[in-house]
């Protein structure tokens, strides 16, 4: 709600990244909900203001060096002069966000899956079943020779991606196909990694089990590989 020269804000705001570390965050709030999105403006928080709040840190499966919190807002004022752009340009601001974000998560999840396929590589040379490592046994061999294959496709289209961006080409579709990828093959490269351990990789003890719940997130976050989908598919429809 506008109050002359500052916005009241009241409300709560779920996963916020380090919001219960950050001085400043960015908070996309509805100024005017008759407009739907074109109604959604963006703000520079101090999270140490009156009227901000840390409601709960979330104990989360992985990515656990990141906090995430819930965040409230109880009549919160913010300066006029402390929002990003003009009134209602929030949802073009977070979308250009997220936008070039998907291609940092397409990263993150290609060094995920990298870190699982060499410590699968790795144990996979040293652990041996009837007399031989089990790299040399076929099944074993063909999942690490998967993971390397989905793995060099997962960094080509997150090259691709970031070289669109970098060369102020049309990267929305490119961006989103490379999260896509890189977020599954991540997922599937650490499941596979535990996989190669047997008993070992649900220990604590190896790498692979954090491998495999820092994986998921990068599905999810930056919009869900269903999200992903539904915009390739809207971006391949205009073309």
């Amino acid at each position: 709600m506008r109050d002359g020269d500052q916005y009241v804000i009241n409300g709560v705001k779920n996963w916020v990244t380090n919001g219960d570390h950050a001085d400043t965050i960015i908070l996309m709030a509805m100024t005017d909900a008759s407009k739907g999105v074109k109604g959604i403006s963006a703000f520079l928080i101090d999270t140490h203001a009156p009227g901000v709040s840390i409601v709960k840190v979330e104990n989360k499966l992985g990515i656990r060096s990141a906090h995430s919190c819930q965040m409230a807002y109880d009549s919160y004022r913010v300066p006029a002069w402390r929002r990003l752009g003009d009134e209602g340009e929030g949802f073009k601001i977070a979308m250009t966000i997220l936008n070039a974000g998907r291609i940092g998560i397409a990263a993150q999840a290609l060094g995920i899956a990298q870190g699982a396929y060499e410590a699968a590589l790795a144990y996979a040379k040293v652990r041996e079943q009837f007399g031989k490592p089990i790299a040399e046994q076929q099944a074993v061999g063909f999942t690490l020779a998967d993971m390397a294959t989905r793995i060099k496709a997962a960094r080509l289209l997150t090259y691709e991606a970031a070289w669109r961006k970098d060369n102020g080409l049309d990267y929305i579709k490119d961006a989103s196909m490379a999260k896509l990828f890189a977020s599954e093959t991540a997922m599937w490269t650490a499941t596979k990694a535990i996989q190669v351990h047997g008993s070992n990789g649900y220990s604590k003890e190896y790498a692979v089990e954090r491998y495999f719940r820092d994986a998921k997130i990068t599905e999810i976050y930056e919009g869900t590989s269903e999200i992903q989908r539904l915009v390739i598919s809207r971006e391949i429809s205009r073309s």
